[in-house]
């Protein structure tokens, strides 16, 4: 299975692989530059727990354990390996990029807020901006394909799925009913997503709406 994935789906696997294995080996605490941390979190002049610009791509590729990081990748091989098959490698890269940095660019806004309130500044890690990304393109890409979903195991439809997702992600972020996790990260990986293929697209706000699927290369 691991040999037919498309390559940049593959090497996705392997440099979160070897990232979370390089955080086992020296530790979270040597790696903490290159988690997401928000605009004035820190002023040390190590940069041990402050924004650096870096920062909005490194955070994509660490995980905080390894439940965290088999449940990404899972989710990139799932949708992200269909969407490569269809748009080709280069632009599958691009478009898993914009969404990792668009869920940062959200986190960055949520967390300059929660610390302009009071709260405490804390690091956000993980593949997830970019897999919600990649979640929204199948399910625009493929609406009516059944997914059977692990927890709990029920088939659905991807334009389902992803409504469903979305909704969730912005009641636990607004409610704050399951904290430690980045909602709305998650939803800006969406966003971005959405704009990104709008603006293949040529539709609204990006032209005038030519309509029809973003240019598509299918790799055999």
């Amino acid at each position: 299975m691991f040999s037919n994935l498309p390559p940049i789906t593959k090497a996705l696997l392997i440099a979160n692989a070897l990232v979370f294995l390089l955080q086992l080996a020296i530790g979270d605490r040597t790696l903490a530059p290159f988690m997401l941390w928000p605009f004035g979190s820190g002023d040390d002049a190590y940069a041990i727990s402050q924004f650096l610009p870096w920062q909005v791509l490194t955070y994509g590729f660490m995980h905080g354990s390894l439940a965290h990081l088999l449940f990404n990748m899972l989710a990139v091989v799932m949708f992200g390996a269909p969407l490569e098959h269809v748009w080709g490698d280069r632009r599958f890269l691009t478009y898993y990029l914009v969404c990792v940095v668009g869920a940062a660019v959200c986190q960055l806004a949520v967390g300059a807020w929660t610390m302009s309130q009071g709260g405490e500044a804390y690091p956000t890690v993980g593949a997830s901006g970019g897999v919600f990304g990649l979640l929204l393109a199948y399910g625009m890409l493929f609406p009516q394909q059944r997914i059977m979903l692990l927890i709990p195991p029920i088939p659905m439809k991807a334009r389902t799925l992803v409504i469903a997702y979305g909704l969730i992600e912005l009641f636990l972020g607004v409610t704050g009913r399951m904290p430690g996790v980045a909602h709305f990260a998650h939803l800006g990986g969406m966003l971005f997503g959405w704009l990104l293929i709008r603006y293949w697209r040529g539709q609204p706000p990006f032209g005038r709406g030519r309509g029809g699927p973003p240019r598509m290369r299918r790799v055999h």
